[in-house]
């Protein structure tokens, strides 16, 4: 089920992808949350992110996920409707 937004193709609500090809934004997703659907883009492009925790992952990885959950926490308890919250979920 593809919904088209904006000009944009998604493969679903809340299901994010990456833009390549956007000038800044790394990646973007059409969040829904009760009725209300919004275009949200996150993440900068290159940049190098902690990623999903690996084992035997180092300390300077681990200090680097934790300093952006600290530094961002209040906006990613917001929810599906801020940059924060899907940042979070896909790149950290």
């Amino acid at each position: 089920m593809a919904i088209e937004y904006r000009g944009e193709k998604f493969e679903g609500y809340n299901k994010p992808k990456r833009t390549p090809k956007h000038p800044k934004k790394s990646h973007a997703v059409l969040a829904k949350e009760g009725d209300t659907i919004k275009l949200i883009r996150f993440g900068e492009q290159g940049a190098k992110t902690a990623g999903k925790p690996k084992k035997g992952e180092s300390d300077r990885m681990k200090k680097k996920r934790a300093s952006f959950k600290a530094r961002h926490g209040k906006n990613i308890k917001k929810g599906k409707l801020s940059a924060a919250y899907w940042a979070d979920k896909v790149k950290w």
